[in-house]
């Protein structure tokens, strides 16, 4: 379960059968803190890569944008491919079970 903004305009496309799938980079974000000592801990921001399949994916492409805060509950998902140089590159997704959009609609 994640609580961020949309990073990037989510990309839509449409697969096997019309199936449509999103992607969109994610970010999470946890404020920042003094420690009793007074030394400042600053935000610190994690960014996530979040698939959305099928309907949801739908409702992504015609009214996420970047900057919304969304709601998001998911499972991980790990894969790996060699790039150009042949050089192994992993990759952590979570592909999107639930979604839920946070920003008013006076602002998407």
């Amino acid at each position: 379960m994640l609580i961020g903004n949309v990073g990037t305009e989510p990309e839509v496309r449409y697969v096997d059968q019309g199936v449509a799938v999103a992607r969109f980079r994610f970010a999470t974000t946890e404020k920042g803190y003094t420690l009793q000592n007074g030394t400042q801990v600053p935000d610190h921001t994690d960014w996530h890569n979040i698939i959305l399949w099928r309907r949801l994916a739908e409702i992504v492409e015609r009214y996420v944008h970047k900057g919304d805060k969304l709601y998001i509950e998911g499972r991980l998902r790990y894969t790996a491919y060699d790039d150009k140089k042949g050089q192994r590159q992993y990759v952590t997704e979570i592909w999107a079970d639930n979604m839920e959009m946070l920003t008013p609609k006076a602002n998407s």
